[in-house]
């Protein structure tokens, strides 16, 4: 049975995608540059592959942060300061929210019924900001930000460190619900707990390799049935 439900939260509770596109235009925007739909595409193509580096321990998170936007600068062939518009962007995406359809709903139906946690590799200030403002803190027994506890999804450590800070912890008792297979799940399967594959894309089975859920779920709205059969 389950009791302990680690939630992942950009893209799974929060539309990162929606806020990302926004935080990103006015970035550069500020900066001089325009900044039509293919960059915005491009620049989300980048970003997502500086974090799949982070997750392998390839780069660290201040790397990524800079990253994504030199690389993004030298395709466009702008010398415009990339720490600059990293601090911007930063700033930006720290203020407001916009929920996953679902969100309040499923968080509001599994409330007391499971004990809930976040678990997010984003920064630290900007998923702290998001929070506050979306007013979901209070659902959670616990908030788990990678940067806090100094290691990252899917590393096992990071779960490790969120479980002693739970009293009668049982692995068999928890799962990890999130909409990444190579952070959430295969971070959830690294912890030996069971994983709920957010896959709201429609990504078919066969494309996704050997990280495997025990669940998927298109809609947030099947979790707690899903729960109750774990």
């Amino acid at each position: 049975m389950i009791r302990h439900v680690f939630m992942d939260l950009d893209n799974t509770l929060l539309d990162f995608s929606k806020a990302e596109a926004i935080a990103v235009k006015k970035t550069l925007n500020t900066l001089g540059i325009e900044c039509p739909e293919a960059v915005i595409r491009r620049y989300s193509q980048l970003n997502l592959a500086q974090w799949k580096l982070l997750e392998l321990g390839t780069l660290t998170r201040e790397q990524v942060k800079i990253r994504r936007y030199q690389l993004l600068f030298n395709e466009l062939g702008t010398d415009a300061s990339p720490q600059e518009a990293a601090r911007i962007y930063e700033e930006l995406l720290a203020v407001g929210h916009y929920f996953i359809d679902g969100a309040e709903w499923l968080l509001d139906s599994l409330y007391g019924r499971y004990k809930l946690y976040l678990a997010t590799n984003g920064t630290a200030a900007v998923q702290n900001s998001r929070l506050k403002s979306a007013g979901i803190r209070r659902y959670f027994e616990y908030v788990f930000i990678s940067e806090e506890l100094d290691c990252n999804k899917p590393s096992k450590d990071f779960f490790e460190r969120c479980f002693q800070n739970i009293p009668d912890f049982k692995t068999e008792e928890a799962v990890m619900v999130g909409d990444s297979l190579s952070s959430d799940i295969l971070g959830g399967i690294n912890a030996g707990i069971k994983t709920v594959w957010f896959n709201q894309e429609l990504i078919k089975s066969t494309n996704i390799g050997a990280v495997r859920p025990d669940c998927m779920i298109k809609t947030l709205k099947e979790l707690p049935g899903v729960l109750e059969t774990m």
